[in-house]
């Protein structure tokens, strides 16, 4: 009888992907420590990220895997207009490289809550080259049309303490043409 302590694994080999899904009031601590734990992102307080999970849910997408929070992303419509505004996306750095931020835009972007959008919204510093690198891609994927201009200034908005913030806009012309033929 073989010793099969020698015998090689020859099962496939699993990718772990992480479960979307609506976050909930209960999850407000989770995600304020996936934010800590994700420099140089600035902290909410819980509170913050509580009333986020819990009033905004419907715009907003918690990823989990083996029962960690691992990635984040909150945002919502704008009043009075077509536009959905991402406020802050985390990934957890145990989940980095798996293409979570992008998935889960487009788990956002497929929801009832944001079917109006015409145009996606959000701000980023100009040294952020991964939050840069995420939207040029989501605007090349949805063949949308990506620009942006300062927004909340150093001086103006942040009295020195922090970076200018550009307000960068993807068109989505996914979003237009459906509600033309739903019209």
């Amino acid at each position: 009888m073989p010793d099969t302590a020698t015998l090689a694994d020859t099962s496939p080999t699993r990718t772990r992907q992480p479960l979307l899904r609506m976050p909930d009031a209960t999850d407000g601590a989770r995600i304020w420590e996936l934010v800590r734990n994700c420099r140089p992102l600035d902290e909410n307080s819980r509170y913050a990220n509580l009333i986020q999970a819990d009033h905004f849910r419907e715009t907003c997408v918690l990823a989990e895997m083996d029962g960690q929070v691992v990635g984040w992303i909150s945002g919502h419509m704008i009043p009075n207009s077509e536009a959905f505004f991402v406020w802050q996306v985390a990934v957890s750095p145990a989940a980095r490289g798996m293409g979570l931020g992008k998935a889960m835009l487009r788990d956002l972007l497929a929801r009832d809550a944001t079917a109006d959008a015409q145009v996606l919204k959000t701000t980023i510093t100009h040294s952020n080259q991964a939050s840069w690198a995420l939207f040029r891609s989501l605007a090349r994927e949805v063949g949308g049309t990506l620009t942006h201009a300062p927004h909340f200034t150093r001086d103006d908005h942040f009295c020195g303490a922090a970076d200018t913030e550009h307000m960068v806009s993807i068109t989505l012309p996914a979003a237009s043409s459906a509600l033309a033929r739903a019209a």
